[in-house]
């Protein structure tokens, strides 16, 4: 499969990897230190949704405070119940050489 059109890479924080819930959550921290967190914080807009007997994928836009993202999620349905397996957060990156 060849892909056409592609995503501009952004800057994210360490770690590259997160494994668990408690890896997960340490992730946050950095964000939680600039945000005030609370209603308000987080706006899902234009949700989208493609499930089969066990993998669903989900796209939308999000709102994370005053930054707009692109908000993709991969689940699996392990033992009955969904779990996510692969989340992924973007925002737009402007064209360094001004183009569009």
């Amino acid at each position: 499969m060849a892909l056409s059109r592609t995503t501009p890479p952004t800057d994210v924080p360490e770690p590259i990897q997160a494994r668990g819930l408690a890896e997960y959550r340490e992730t946050w921290e950095l964000f939680f230190r600039y945000s005030p967190g609370g209603p308000g914080s987080f706006r899902l807009r234009e949700l989208e949704v493609v499930a089969g007997d066990s993998v669903a994928f989900a796209h939308a836009l999000l709102d994370v405070v005053d930054v707009k993202c692109r908000l993709r999620i991969a689940l699996r349905k392990i033992e009955g119940e969904w779990m996510i397996v692969h989340e992924h957060h973007s925002s737009p990156w402007p064209d360094p050489r001004g183009l569009e």
